[in-house]
């Protein structure tokens, strides 16, 4: 494909790699990792082809969730540094080709934020319609209280103005009132600020409560959530054509593929798929494809210019939520059989190494699975080395313990005393001692270049982003093989999720013997039939990726003398 075409684009073939600023480096020995710290290791991203940053949270907070109840969305904590040290941090990364984007959490604000102070000092206050009140709780659902361990209400009672509160999440964090035009404005500001100081867009937090009806609307006009995104991008497109919105959108496809805008893609831009993350770990727990290959098939198309997002881990829990209760305990049995393994009777706060027992051949085929599926991948930082969890920090903190850079004091992280470092880093066996970015540069067998030649050649093969995917049979239940189809060119990729050696073969529709299948990942060409045959043998948890081509122009192999 033509280069001029897919870098319109950019997030059609993106790299994206989510980090926490508080846990990625530290950079003034104070225990907490802040922009200048991060602006130090920038290069260790542009040495594995990442080519957009994720910021998770940076602004002023209480940090009571962990960045996410915010008090001023126009700053940075000063824990972290300030607007200077977030502008240098910008320049840095496009000094190396990288984007940055950041979390838009504007669905509920910390109950320290100046706003809803204002708004509960009184009923006239300036600020009261910009939260949503009641004066009797209404009728909750619990299936709508997100963190059923510390809640189990949608509402608060406000003892000073005698009314109550709805919070989505947690009752520190009242939810805005998106039905309210001052407020739209204000997001819209708060975007248009951060693309001033260089951001190319936003994830999205919880885009499906961003905008909801919680009380009996009366005579007021129901918000329509498509229009406010859409008015959002719309928004965005004229300060940045080329920015971008990563929604969290946990939703059946039916109802997610409304949130891209239907078929005119004119509201979320890229949405995380994660109905076939789900079904990848009940494929894994099975060693049997057909779970992820089922999802893969009903997965609709999204509009011309917006994507599909792929994950392997995400910072919060593992959810298991769109599984049935009987699948969900497949995954539970196979990866977190412990209780305290597992998070809300829904997921689990485990890394995947860990949930795989170490074994690195499956690792490394999992995520030559996630950059060969159809799809954005995205990787959460610590991914690229393995990095395990520390189960004994409460919740969803298990997976967010500082990045391991070294076997050195505090893993290279940070030059503080142990006590002032918010999250304990694993011990053992995934401890920064045996599990760091230092040792894995310098092993030609690590997960760390694994992964950074994966990136590669994911960047290699546009068709992998861009084309028309097809899941193909296989005649081996253990295996998935899919082609990705783009203005001719043809990318194959198949991956074992049995133990065991197997042969796979497969009918690829309009090729004959006149092709070749050319392995990218290791040396090696399987030939095609006339009738469109090739068979090829996968190892353990084995991966092949493929390019179509004519035996003249096929890819050399490393022994060959040319």
């Amino acid at each position: 494909m033509r280069l001029s075409v897919t870098s319109d684009l950019w997030w059609k073939n993106a790299v994206v790699y989510c980090l926490d600023v508080e846990t990625y480096a530290d950079g003034n020995g104070d225990g907490v990792g802040d922009f200048r710290g991060a602006i130090q290791r920038i290069d260790h991203l542009d040495r594995m082809g990442v080519t957009c940053i994720w910021l998770m949270p940076f602004f002023p907070s209480p940090d009571r969730d962990d960045g996410y109840d915010i008090t001023d969305f126009y700053n940075v904590d000063p824990r972290l540094g300030t607007l200077g040290d977030f502008v240098e941090f910008m320049r840095v990364a496009r000094d190396r080709g990288i984007r940055v984007i950041a979390d838009l959490v504007v669905n509920h604000t910390s109950d320290q934020h100046p706003w809803f102070l204002d708004a509960r000092s009184g009923k006239d206050s300036r600020y009261r319609d910009w939260y949503i009140w009641s004066d009797e709780p209404e009728p909750d659902d619990p299936k709508g209280v997100v963190f059923p361990d510390k809640e189990n209400s949608l509402w608060e009672f406000d003892e000073k103005t005698g009314q109550y509160y709805f919070h989505r999440f947690y009752r520190f964090q009242p939810d805005l009132n998106t039905n309210n035009a001052e407020v739209r404005d204000e997001i819209a500001r708060i975007l248009g600020f951060w693309m001033e100081l260089g951001l190319s867009g936003f994830r999205v937090d919880a885009v499906p409560f961003l905008v909801e009806q919680v009380t009996d609307p009366g005579d007021e006009k129901l918000p329509d959530p498509h229009e406010f995104f859409a008015d959002l991008r719309a928004f965005m497109n004229r300060r940045d054509g080329s920015a971008a919105l990563l929604g969290e959108v946990n939703l059946p496809y039916d109802d997610l593929v409304k949130y891209f805008g239907d078929s005119l893609g004119n509201q979320i831009t890229m949405c995380f798929d994660f109905i076939g993350m789900q079904n990848m770990y009940l494929s894994l727990a099975r060693g049997d494809a057909g779970p992820l290959a089922a999802a893969l098939r009903e997965r609709p198309r999204p509009p011309r210019d917006a994507h599909w997002a792929t994950f392997v881990r995400n910072h919060d829990e593992l959810t298991l939520d769109k599984l049935s209760d009987s699948e969900r305990q497949e995954v539970f049995a196979a990866f977190g059989p412990d209780e305290d393994m597992q998070l809300y009777g829904r997921g689990l706060r485990r890394r995947l190494p860990t949930m795989l027992g170490g074994d690195l051949e499956r690792i490394k085929m999992v995520y030559s699975l996630l950059f060969s599926l159809p799809g954005t991948p995205v990787l959460f930082y610590g991914e690229e080395i393995g990095m395990g969890e520390n189960l004994a920090l409460e919740g969803r903190q298990a997976v967010r313990t500082p990045m391991q850079w070294t076997p050195n004091r505090n893993g290279g992280f940070s030059t503080a005393d142990l006590a002032k470092i918010h999250n304990a880093m694993p011990s053992g066996d995934y401890g920064p001692e045996r599990v760091n970015v230092s040792a894995q540069q310098r092993d030609p067998d690590s997960l760390l270049l694994w992964i950074t030649r994966l990136v590669r050649h994911y960047r290699e093969c546009p068709e992998l982003a861009w084309g028309d995917y097809t899941v193909l049979d296989c005649g081996a239940d253990a295996v998935l093989a899919h082609r990705a189809d783009a203005e001719g060119e043809t990318v194959v990729a198949a991956h074992n999720f049995g133990d065991e050696e197997t042969e796979a073969e497969i009918v690829l529709e309009g090729l004959d013997s006149s092709k070749v299948l050319t392995d990218l990942l290791v040396d090696g060409t399987v030939e095609i039939s006339d009738s469109g045959r090739a068979r090829f043998g996968l190892g353990r948890y084995g991966c092949r990726w493929f390019r179509v081509s004519t035996p003249e122009t096929a890819p050399a192999d490393s022994a060959d003398p040319s």
